[in-house]
């Protein structure tokens, strides 16, 4: 009771008493039933497409999709082409994905953007069952386990009377039922004209409305999920109308089970604003796209009005003034963008625009983001939570590849390309056409930067770059990670973040890589640096301040173990390498424990150093005590603990090599030397000399 007591007055110091309240009453709501009684079940023969339409609209199939080709609103796909898809290929696409295309008609769905499955044509909208089916690494036994169907009675229940965190790991269920294969379906037939895709297209609508009646299910549980799979089924929705397959009862259905959908989300949309999320942001874009795209509908202007009104406010409360993200988390942050980007595109095309104020802050994300980018390879910083998300599939390039994101995002706001040409450029087509802006020919000038709202503070070497991380935490915090380090040298992520992989897991995989122990940092007697009260909230939200940032220097620390200080300093040594000092300060005993999570590789153990063998380049990585005894070890991939595990894609675990340094006393100096094969590291008078350089290590 009394840990209760202590979190709520947690939460109420950090979220408000507003939001505090809302929740109090939004729990008495779910437990009471009056959320069954405000949005109840019923059958889609109960409310047929008359009842959703304004007058005069017809409501007869053949007459109304007749009305609805006649009248539809602009979207991506050109009047140029009489609202078809093109029929040509993007030109820089080096395979048409009618390989992927033909799986999906195959039962096989890409799990979260990264593993094929086989799930079934039509799916099982309300379980799955997950196997090794690519002979990758062998999907853990948590995951094995957790993936068995609902309960029967889950299936026929409400929405409000499942929960999302059980034994089933909801978005394993959630993820087919997004619908992301449909733009997949849309570039295979824009490549083929083969009608099997849109007839693919539609057997599905219409087995997923037969299987999940409204409000009835896990399906209709979320809003997000609503959103992103209404945004994806009007992309198949413009791209199929006019395939010879589309019938108009068809064409009929569609609306009625859109707006039944986007009903449930405005009857909700409270719950989404108190999540001060991308929940927020998504169904905001839900309730705005359909109310532009269906203005035949009764409720289409609140949709649209109220839609708008909150993308506008979201941006303004979730994008921070340096470009950053409220959750401190780069999928969820390229997850936003590409709602926001399709937007901007989609309201233009239609002359309803959004503020220069919110142009302007996307604009300022992506600057933000093209900072963090590698170029080469177009990945970044695993940091903050990753479930996975990639609202957007339109190209062929990895889940970790950034490119198509930061190339679309450029052109939109600048009209410049930010690369070269590549398949990244897939994203533009779609949504811009094919007249893609040349890239401007001038290097921009990689520097140190900070972006302080987002936590996030980028040392320079000449071919390589520290990423840290420290905040003042001002929204919800999504890993407890104050003062971690991500280390890139010549293009490889050699010290990494370990991403997410499971919320739901089983024992020490329930979102287990957010806690501190997981990061690139040092934790005080095993403990977080913040408490986790539930898998996505963290409550006495541990403090990051940045004591100094200058050239191939950065200072800082945080205060999440009280009355512990603990001190980070980051320095950029020449020639690439790179020198960490952590000072711990106390006036009592505690157990420190310096850890780093290095990239998969093989490597070599040497007393207190190990070496990486990456390609052409080995890399040595030492680390040590100034005064007093430490304890050295190094794991691979533990079965039995979070440790020696990363995670880059949802529901995916790869090795990873973790290093611990550990000691026992009240005050505490750690090093860690990251360089080359033959660098020469000692102690010298209390001093560290590397080569012939000596760096002090006094605090």
């Amino acid at each position: 009771m009394l840990k209760r007591i202590k979190t709520l007055a947690s939460l109420y110091r950090e979220l408000g008493l507003r939001w505090l309240a809302f929740r109090l009453a939004y729990a008495f709501r779910h437990r009471s039933g009056l959320i069954r009684l405000q949005m109840p079940l019923y059958k889609w023969a109960d409310r047929p497409l008359a009842t959703w339409l304004k007058k005069n609209i017809p409501s007869e199939s053949t007459a109304y999709a007749e009305w609805r080709k006649a009248n539809a609103p602009k979207f991506f796909f050109g009047e140029d082409t009489g609202g078809r898809v093109a029929r040509t290929v993007f030109p820089r696409v080096s395979r048409p994905p009618i390989e992927e295309a033909d799986r999906i008609l195959n039962g096989e769905i890409k799990f979260f953007s990264h593993e094929y499955q086989q799930i079934g044509f039509p799916p099982a909208w309300n379980h799955v069952i997950l196997s090794d089916s690519e002979g990758s690494l062998p999907m853990s036994s948590e995951i094995l386990r957790s993936q068995r169907t609902l309960p029967q009675n889950d299936i026929i229940q409400h929405w409000s009377q499942i929960s999302d965190d059980a034994e089933v790991d909801i978005k394993f269920i959630w993820e087919a039922n997004r619908f992301g294969f449909v733009y997949t379906l849309v570039r295979a037939y824009a490549a083929t004209n083969d009608e099997k895709y849109p007839q693919a297209f539609w057997q599905l609508i219409q087995d997923w409305a037969e299987h999940n009646p409204p409000n009835t299910g896990a399906n209709w549980k979320d809003g997000q999920e609503i959103a992103l799979r209404l945004m994806a089924w009007t992309f198949g929705f413009y791209a199929f109308i006019h395939s010879p397959s589309t019938t108009p009862q068809q064409i009929s259905q569609f609306t009625q089970f859109v707006a039944a959908q986007a009903e449930r989300i405005y009857k909700n949309i409270g719950y989404a604003i108190s999540t001060r999320s991308n929940h927020t942001i998504s169904e905001a874009f839900g309730l705005w796209m359909v109310g532009l795209l269906f203005p035949e509908l009764k409720d289409s202007e609140k949709y649209f009005t109220l839609g708008k009104q909150l993308l506008e406010e979201e941006a303004a409360k979730q994008i921070f003034p340096d470009g950053s993200y409220a959750m401190y988390s780069l999928n969820y942050h390229r997850f936003i963008l590409h709602l926001y980007l399709y937007a901007i595109q989609l309201g233009d095309l239609n002359q309803l625009p959004f503020t220069n104020y919110l142009k302007t802050s996307i604009s300022n994300s992506i600057n933000y983001l093209s900072h963090l980018i590698d170029p080469n390879t177009g990945q970044m910083p695993v940091y903050g939570s990753n479930d996975g998300a990639l609202v957007l599939p339109l190209n062929n390039c990895d889940f970790t590849d950034y490119r198509p994101l930061l190339q679309l995002g450029s052109v939109i706001t600048t009209g410049e390309r930010m690369f070269e040409e590549g398949e990244w450029d897939e994203d533009v087509f779609w949504l811009c056409g094919d007249k893609i802006a040349k890239k401007e020919e001038r290097g921009k000038k990689l520097v140190d930067v900070s972006f302080p709202e987002g936590g996030v503070h980028i040392l320079r070497g000449e071919n390589s770059k520290a990423v840290i991380r420290c905040t003042d935490f001002t929204s919800r915090p999504s890993h407890a990670d104050q003062l971690h380090v991500d280390l890139w040298i010549h293009g490889h992520n050699i010290a990494c973040d370990a991403g997410t992989y499971l919320y739901s897991g089983e024992g020490i995989w329930r979102n287990g890589l957010a806690r501190t122990s997981a990061h690139n940092t040092v934790t005080v007697d095993g403990k977080d640096q913040m408490s986790m009260a539930s898998r996505f909230t963290w409550t006495d939200w541990a403090k990051g301040k940045v004591l100094q940032h200058g050239e191939n220097l950065w200072v800082g620390e945080h205060d999440g173990y009280k009355p512990v200080r603990h001190k980070r300093t980051v320095m950029a040594l020449d020639g690439d390498r790179w020198l960490v000092i952590d000072h711990l300060d106390s006036n009592e005993p505690h157990q420190y424990t310096l850890h780093w999570l290095l990239s998969d590789a093989p490597f070599t153990e040497n007393k207190n150093s190990i070496h990486l063998k990456y390609e052409s380049s080995t890399y040595k990585i030492q680390t040590g005590l100034l005064g007093g005894e430490a304890k050295f070890s190094t794991v691979y991939a533990d079965a039995n603990s979070t440790r020696g595990w990363r995670s880059r894609y949802y529901g995916h675990k790869e090795p990873a090599i973790s290093l611990l340094l550990e000691a026992n006393q009240s005050k505490a100096c750690f090093w860690s030397f990251f360089g080359f094969e033959g660098d020469i590291v000692e102690i010298v008078e209390n001093n560290l000399k590397v080569n012939s350089e000596i760096y002090q290590l006094g605090g």
